[in-house]
């Protein structure tokens, strides 16, 4: 089955900078669209960044644009999010979530991906 594990989470002050990884398994990772998406406390979920399956095309919110980078590694399958200049309004559970196939339609949408992972808390202090 597919799974989907994020770590580097923590807590880190604010300017500071962190890695997110997710490492998946049970699915063909090159051939999949990957996200990170975050739910703050009290919040909706909401949509941080997405890639494609060779890395070709990448979106960020504009929230974090300029700021955090996913990229990913294929032959690790793995995906990762570079977060940088880290703000206390990033505070949140960051989730990887995954999407079979080519297609980037509506990939900002929690909605587009068929698995998700369990989380990993990312706490910055002002």
């Amino acid at each position: 089955q597919v799974q989907l594990v994020e770590s580097g989470g923590g807590l880190v002050q604010a300017g500071g900078s962190l890695r997110l990884s997710c490492a998946a398994s049970g699915l063909t990772f090159s051939s999949t669209v990957m996200g990170w998406f975050r739910q703050a406390p009290g919040k909706e979920r909401e949509f941080v960044a997405r890639i494609s399956g060779y890395g070709t095309f990448t979106f960020h919110a504009e929230s974090v644009k300029g700021r955090f980078t996913i990229s990913r590694d294929n032959a690790k399958n793995t995906v990762y999010l570079q977060m940088n200049s880290l703000k206390p309004e990033d505070t949140a559970v960051y989730y990887c979530a995954a999407r079979p196939g080519a297609s980037l339609a509506n990939s900002s949408y929690e909605g587009a991906y068929n698995y998700w992972g369990q989380g990993t808390q990312v706490t910055v202090s002002s």
